[in-house]
């Protein structure tokens, strides 16, 4: 059962049409690191990973989808005035002549989306370092986009992602030592 509230996590606002800022935010739509990709990590992660940490997987994953939809609120936001031109100029090009201002799951340089970003090794301590490892570079990204931007109310929206990275980075930092304590204790099994 989904209780589904029309709204964004948090207000997405862009001052200034900026499509070629859309195209590097576009890395955090169907990039390597992007949310899409943790998203789905989390959520196929859960099925190997013991009961104490599955809602954690849970509730991060389907988080992460509402980070892809900000992003594409974004994206979108970014692009809407801007004439068949400017995208050219801003490497969108061959975005525009193939699906208009559609959303595609590519990176910023254009790669499409692949199955080959996301990992489970179906090692619960392995797949949460991975996963770690994966909020602690979007974090980065997303450093390095507010970076690229004097775009204020953009950068609101972007610092909010960024926050939310370290959040999750330290609750899966949490799910580690859950489990690592967890194997020490002697379970005893009465038949």
């Amino acid at each position: 059962m989904w209780l589904y509230e029309k709204k964004l996590q948090y207000p997405v606002r862009v001052s200034k049409c900026d499509p070629k800022m859309a195209r590097y935010l576009i890395e955090q739509y169907g990039g390597a690191d992007g949310e899409l990709s943790a998203a789905l990590r989390y959520l196929n992660q859960r099925y190997s990973i013991p009961d104490q940490v599955i809602g954690l997987l849970t509730d991060i994953g389907t988080e992460e989808f509402a980070h892809l939809e900000m992003i594409a609120t974004m994206v979108y936001k970014l692009t809407k005035d801007a004439t068949p031109r400017q995208l050219q100029e801003a490497g969108l090009g061959e975005n525009f002549v193939n699906h208009d201002n559609g959303m595609m799951y590519v990176n910023a340089s254009g790669v499409p989306w692949t199955a080959a970003y996301i990992q489970a090794k179906g090692d619960p301590i392995a797949d949460l370092y991975e996963d770690i490892a994966a909020e602690e570079k979007a974090r980065a990204t997303y450093q390095w986009l507010i970076d690229m931007t004097d775009d204020v109310d953009l950068q609101d929206g972007l610092k909010f992602l960024r926050e939310r990275e370290i959040v999750h980075s330290l609750r899966f930092r949490e799910a580690v030592e859950m489990i690592k304590s967890d194997w020490g204790t002697k379970k005893v099994f009465k038949v």
